[in-house]
């Protein structure tokens, strides 16, 4: 489990940055920008842990295109991920049409969008959707992914590469006003970023949603020996909730809102059903689809 602690380590890093470093950045520079409190403890974060995973992928030797689930042409690589975009964009779409279905959307804010701002956010929220995928499926079902299956196997390497990615999805937006901000801010704001950890049971659903996730595309990793597909399926999901974020709200008054998260509206006992399903199905899918494709060699 070194790799593992190694990764745990890094994430723990990057937290401690920001009570330590946040508050004398922001002597430094909100004399000259405005920036919020909150946003330099956030670049901070991501700053540590960005100079971290560079080191450490080196050290423990992680930082080769095979290790990082890049190891296949970039023709393959490419259609691959093309490929699984496409079919998380529509798997996506079928769990909201149930949802839909279930009479637990409200979408009249929908009337107001006219093609333009469609188009627009369709397009805004598909790269978004991809430069999370790329970032989190590098890290993740990438370089920690390898690390641990080395050591202890894939089997462990998929469930502990899933309960890390589910648990940094309630890294909470924690806000400070300027006013207010004082030299114990940096751990203030470290402890507005967890705050959602403290009622474990109010994000359960949520918690065991993103866990079975992170097993669909861990499992669709070590198939395939690759991210190609990982980084598709997940860009394509994320793309979907944020268009439907955008243009509907969960209705809390319907019978069956339980099925939703109270996290997000969204994500819970609905799409954690739907995402063991679809897991399944992706496993046979792609377990016949690398069979079929040319040797990476």
């Amino acid at each position: 489990m070194r790799a593992f602690a190694w990764f745990l380590g890094l994430i723990l890093l990057g937290l401690a940055s920001i009570a330590v470093f946040t508050y004398p950045a922001w002597l430094l520079l909100h004399p000259h920008a405005d920036f919020p409190f909150h946003r330099i403890g956030e670049r901070i974060g991501m700053l540590a842990l960005l100079l971290g995973f560079a080191l450490m992928a080196r050290r423990l030797g992680l930082s080769d295109r095979a290790s990082l689930g890049y190891g296949i042409p970039r023709r393959l690589f490419l259609r691959e991920m093309l490929l699984g975009l496409a079919l998380g964009a529509l798997t996506m779409l079928a769990v909201v049409g149930i949802m839909t279905a279930l009479g637990l959307l409200d979408w009249s804010a929908a009337a107001a969008f006219d093609a333009a701002r469609l188009s627009k956010v369709v397009l805004t929220r598909l790269a978004s959707g991809l430069a999370v995928a790329f970032i989190e499926e590098t890290f993740l079902r990438g370089a920690m992914l390898s690390g641990i299956e080395r050591e202890s196997g894939a089997k462990a390497a998929v469930l502990l590469t899933a309960l890390v990615y589910s648990a940094t999805h309630f890294f909470a937006s924690f806000h400070i006003p300027a006013a207010q901000v004082t030299s114990s801010s940096g751990i203030d704001l470290l402890a507005g970023t967890l705050h959602l950890f403290a009622q474990p049971l109010g994000i359960a659903d949520a918690f065991l949603c993103l866990f079975a996730v992170g097993v669909v595309l861990g499992t669709i990793r070590v198939t395939t020996g690759n991210i190609a597909a990982c980084i598709g399926l997940h860009a394509g999901w994320v793309w979907v909730m944020l268009v439907v974020h955008e243009m509907s709200q969960p209705l809390r008054t319907a019978t069956a809102n339980f099925l939703l998260s109270r996290f997000d509206g969204f994500i819970g006992w609905l799409v954690l059903a739907w995402t063991i399903l679809l897991g399944v199905c992706l496993r046979r899918f792609y377990v016949g689809r690398v069979a079929r494709l040319p040797s990476p060699a």
